[in-house]
């Protein structure tokens, strides 16, 4: 295990790494962020965003947190998905679990997690909108699996339910929404191939907050 001072030699070995590949590396860094991606996942430690990605420091706008969840009422992942749209125009949202995630898996506990229990019941609402399906899979580990799949596909589509996603879109043509699953075993990045217009388009009935009625909404106020 690295210790807490070896941190900072590492970091000086990485600075002229990265100085020697590219002389003006940290000038660039230093200027505006221009990132194409934004990434939404778990806050395991061992999944990093940009690395699993092939992409350099700059190129991916980055918000992690237990289990990849985006609870509209979480300010935190609210915030980063507004900046990210609004402010640096992304053109793709990325929502990526990872197999073997450790809050999927405590979500399958029926157990009182404290301080958890709310944060974990977001994923324990996936398991009850499929759970018929998920009761059919009688290998324990395939199941699990698949509710990290589910996870990440109610996830996205709580991205697609944003005003900023669903405004920028209409208006621009972007950002497109995105649902991954990393492979640990592996290291292979999954895509889920989640519908993103179909999905928007089927939600406009009950979550259009672009302020123009969609051709499936007749007297509904949205």
């Amino acid at each position: 295990m690295t210790t807490y001072e070896e941190i900072f030699e590492n970091n000086r070995i990485w600075v002229e790494r990265m100085k020697e590949r590219d002389a003006d590396f940290f000038v660039k860094l230093a200027a505006d962020q221009t990132p194409d991606y934004l990434y939404i996942g778990c806050s395991d430690s061992r999944v990093p965003a940009n690395e699993i990605m092939g992409l350099e420091p700059g190129e991916v706008f980055v918000h992690r947190n237990v289990a990849n969840l985006v609870n509209n009422t979480d300010l935190n992942v609210m915030a980063v998905i507004n900046f990210a749209v609004k402010h640096l125009y992304v053109k793709h949202i990325i929502v990526c679990g990872h197999y073997n995630c450790g809050g999927v898996k405590a979500a399958l506990i029926p157990k009182d997690m404290g301080l958890l229990n709310p944060w974990l019941r977001t994923i324990r609402d996936v398991y009850r909108m499929h759970a018929d399906e998920l009761d059919e899979i009688t290998n324990e580990q395939d199941r699990y699996n698949r509710l990290v799949e589910l996870n990440v596909i109610e996830q996205a589509t709580n991205v697609i339910k944003t005003a900023a996603v669903q405004k920028m879109f209409h208006k621009h043509g972007y950002p497109v929404v995105h649902g991954w699953v990393f492979d640990l075993h592996t290291g292979i990045l999954k895509d889920l191939e989640i519908n993103f217009e179909q999905i928007l388009k089927n939600i406009e009935k009950i979550y259009n907050l672009t302020g123009v009625e969609s051709e499936h909404s007749e007297d509904e106020d949205c």
